[in-house]
């Protein structure tokens, strides 16, 4: 197996946590009748969330590094809102946190060499990188509001807008992908958008 194959395993790895999280969070919300967050949904998320930064990088797409950085101390809050951030062994709980900083501060310290990198790619022209970017960023706000809503309730949940923003950007993200021809995300992408729907058609009928 060649290097080019090996990122697509990692790839395919994340997007399989990835997918594995709303199919589980799916199942258990179609048994409750109504949308619910479980643990092992970020559980699921933090582990895809790491391994798809490991894919940006290798593949120098910056616009996947930014999406899992600005999401993945969210899903370590809702973790530990639903008391599962604790029970995890505490080598894993310091190589979680530890590893987007390391990666932080390498950046900064060869600021040229990354942005030479991640910016003047010939394989990402500079538009497509601002479009797929701010697809990122809209898929990854999601986690932002989702963070803000349930900080006012004082509970991990899932609303509303969660599932609408997931939608757009997602879409967004499907299109970039198209154009990258990057079957990590156009799998991904693309399966996640039935679980996206199916949630806001049980929110609506619940009136949530």
């Amino acid at each position: 197996m060649n290097t080019g194959d090996m990122i697509y395993v990692v790839g395919f790895l994340a997007q399989l946590f990835f997918s594995a999280r709303l199919l589980l969070q799916w199942i258990m919300s179609e048994r409750a009748k109504r949308v619910v967050s479980p643990s092992i949904f970020w559980k699921l998320s933090i582990l895809g969330a790491y391994l798809l930064f490991i894919y940006g990088w290798l593949r120098d797409d910056f616009a996947i590094i930014l999406g899992q950085l600005i999401s993945y101390y969210i899903y370590i809050w809702n973790l530990n809102k639903k008391e599962s951030w604790q029970g995890l062994p505490g080598i894993i709980r310091y190589v979680l946190m530890l590893t987007p900083v390391v990666a932080i501060l390498f950046m900064l310290k060869d600021a040229g060499g990354f942005v030479e990198q991640f910016f003047k790619n010939e394989n990402v022209p500079l538009w497509l990188l601002v479009f797929g970017s701010m697809g990122q960023v809209i898929f990854t706000l999601r986690f932002v509001y989702q963070w803000l809503y349930s900080r006012k309730k004082n509970e991990s949940l899932l609303p509303m807008g969660f599932w609408l923003i997931s939608l757009t950007g997602s879409l967004i993200i499907v299109a970039y992908a198209l154009y990258r021809m990057d079957p990590v995300l156009i799998l991904g992408q693309s399966t996640g958008l039935i679980a996206y729907s199916r949630n806001i058609y049980l929110l609506h009928k619940e009136g949530g």
